[in-house]
C-alpha cells in the first residue's frame, strides 16, 4: 500500500456547489481531513443559485478513494454529481491506435497503395526479402509480446490482464522514440509455445521486445529466438533495467569517489531483472556480486536453484557468503533490490560500507522507502515517480529500439547496451550531478537522441547490420 497521495489513485470529483461564501473552503476542507491531495481545480462554472466545479484528488489507494468520496457526500451543500478513478479512465479503449501514413484520395492513389501498383513492391521483396524492412512496416514496427506470467508486481495475471501494460510500452516506445510499437499478448505457458509464436509472426516486425514473461523461462525464450532471427530481440526486464541501473551506478560512483573495480554490490532478487543487472554489472568490471533470493545468499553449490540462478552462483560471490539478505549486505557498497516491499532496515543500511548506493527499485513499493534511509545513503534510487532518481526502462528501450531500427541492426548485442547506459549516464551534466540526481528525468527527450544514434554506432562496431 502506498502511503503518500499518487497520481496513480486519482479521483475526478464533478460536484454542485450551493453559491454562498464557505462551501468550496468547506469541500477543500473535507477533502483534506480525509487524507486526499487536491490536484486540480477547473473553472466555475455559475447557474444561478448553484455552481459545478471539477475536483482532481490524488488518493493513497482504492479505499482511500471511497474514503473521500464518502466525505464529499456527507458535506451540506455539495452534491456529488458524479465521480470516476482517473487511472481508468485513460485506459477506456486503450491508450493506443493505427494512423495511415498514405493518402488515398483519389484512383492514383489507390492503385499506388494497393492493386495493382503493389503487386510490383511485393514481387521486388519476394525477389529480396530484406526490402521488407524498407518498404513495410518492418522499418521502425517493434512487436512488444507478453504471456502474462510476471506481470509488474502482480504475478501470473494472463495474456489479458497484461495487455493494458503491453499497452502503456507501446505508447512510450511512440512517445519517446518515434517507434511503432504493437501490443501482442498471447495464451502460451510453456517455452516452446512463445518461441513458435514469436518466429511465425517475426516476418512482419523489425523487433521484438520480450515482456513480462516469468523466470526461468523468460532467458531460453530470448537466447533462441535471437538465435533463430534475423531482427533485433530485446527482453525488457532483463536489459532495460540493467542498462539505468549501470548508469546510475555509474554518476554515483562520482559522487562517492569509489572505483567500480572497488566495489561489493548486492542484489535482492535473482529473477530476470537480477540476473540481467549482474551480468551487466560484472561486464562493467565491478569487483563482486552477491544475489540473494528467498532462500538467501546465491553461492556455487548451494542446493534447489535454476539454471539462471546456477549462471549466477557460478559467476558471482567469489568468497562464497551465506546467509540472509541482512548478513551479506555487512559492509556492502551497493545494494540494487528488484524484489518486494519493505525488505531491508535502516539498520541494512547502516551495516554497509561508508557512503553506500542504494538503489530500492521494487514497485509499486520498495525495499526500503527513501525516508527510512534518509541521511544514511549517500545516493538513494527508487523506480518510482514520486522520488528523486527513478531508475526506469523508459530511458533505454525507446533509444535502443530506435537505434537498432535506424542502424537496420539484425541483434542487440552487449556493446549496443554499454553504449546506451553511456549516453543514460553522460546525459546529467557534471553540473546537474548531485545525490538526488545521478539518472535524467524519463521525460527529458533528450535522452533518446543520445542513446539512439550511439546504439546504432555500436551494431555497425560489432558487425550485427542488414546490408539493403
Amino acid at each position: 500500500m502506498s502511503t503518500l497521495p499518487t497520481a496513480a489513485f486519482s479521483i475526478a470529483l464533478d460536484c454542485q456547489l450551493d453559491n454562498v461564501p464557505g462551501t468550496l473552503g468547506r469541500l477543500c476542507a473535507a477533502i483534506g481531513d480525509a487524507g486526499g491531495n487536491i490536484g486540480a481545480l477547473d473553472g466555475f462554472d455559475v447557474r444561478g443559485p448553484v455552481l459545478r466545479r471539477s475536483v482532481v484528488v490524488h488518493c493513497r489507494d482504492e479505499a482511500h478513494q471511497k474514503k473521500v468520496v464518502d466525505a464529499i457526500q456527507a458535506l451540506d451543500g455539495v452534491t456529488l454529481l458524479d465521480w470516476w478513478d482517473r487511472t481508468f479512465r485513460m485506459h477506456e479503449a486503450g491508450k493506443i491506435h493505427v494512423l495511415s501514413t498514405a493518402p488515398v484520395n483519389d484512383r492514383d492513389d489507390l492503385s499506388m497503395a494497393y492493386t495493382p501498383g503493389v503487386a510490383r513492391v511485393c514481387t521486388a521483396i519476394e525477389n529480396d526479402p530484406g526490402l521488407s524492412h524498407r518498404y513495410t512496416i518492418r522499418k521502425n514496427t517493434v512487436a512488444i509480446v507478453s504471456n502474462g506470467t510476471a506481470v509488474l508486481g502482480l504475478g501470473d495475471i494472463g495474456p489479458e490482464g497484461a495487455m493494458p501494460v503491453m499497452e502503456g510500452k507501446a505508447l512510450l516506445f511512440k512517445e519517446f522514440g518515434g517507434v511503432d510499437g504493437f501490443p501482442i499478448c498471447i495464451n502460451a505457458s510453456t517455452a516452446d509455445e512463445v518461441v513458435d509464436f514469436v518466429q511465425r509472426i517475426a516476418p512482419t516486425f523489425g523487433g521484438i521486445n520480450l515482456e513480462d514473461i516469468k523466470a526461468p523461462e523468460c532467458f531460453e525464450i530470448e537466447e533462441r529466438l535471437r538465435a533463430s532471427l534475423d531482427i533485433p530481440v530485446f527482453h525488457d526486464d532483463q536489459h532495460g533495467t540493467a542498462v539505468v541501473t549501470l548508469a546510475a551506478l555509474w554518476n554515483s560512483l562520482k559522487i562517492t569517489g569509489k572505483k567500480m573495480e572497488d566495489l561489493t554490490v548486492v542484489i535482492a532478487g535473482v529473477g530476470a531483472a537480477g540476473v540481467a543487472i549482474g551480468k551487466i554489472l560484472l561486464n562493467a568490471g565491478v569487483g563482486d556480486v552477491i544475489g540473494c533470493d528467498r532462500e538467501g545468499a546465491i553461492y556455487s553449490g548451494r542446493g534447489n536453484m535454476n539454471s539462471a540462478k546456477e549462471w549466477f552462483a557460478n559467476h558471482t560471490n567469489s568468497a562464497r557468503k551465506m546467509g540472509t539478505i541482512g548478513d551479506v549486505m555487512k559492509g556492502a557498497d551497493v545494494f540494487v533490490g528488484v524484489s518486494g516491499p519493505d525488505l531491508i532496515t535502516a539498520a541494512d543500511v547502516r551495516s554497509m560500507a561508508k557512503d553506500p548506493i542504494v538503489f530500492a527499485m521494487a514497485n509499486p513499493n520498495p525495499e526500503i522507502r527513501p525516508e527510512q534511509a534518509d541521511g544514511l545513503a549517500a545516493v538513494m534510487a527508487t523506480g518510482r515517480s514520486d522520488y528523486p532518481n527513478q531508475i526506469n526502462n523508459v530511458l533505454a528501450f525507446p533509444g535502443i529500439f530506435r537505434g537498432a531500427l535506424d542502424a537496420n541492426a539484425t541483434d542487440i548485442t552487449e556493446g549496443m547496451k554499454l553504449a546506451a547506459a553511456i549516453a543514460i549516464a553522460e546525459s546529467v551534466t557534471d553540473a546537474e550531478l548531485k545525490p538526488e540526481f545521478v539518472v535524467p528525468s524519463v521525460f527529458d527527450r533528450s535522452v533518446v537522441e543520445r542513446v539512439a544514434p550511439a546504439v546504432a554506432a555500436a551494431a555497425v562496431k560489432d558487425g550485427v547490420i542488414r546490408k539493403l
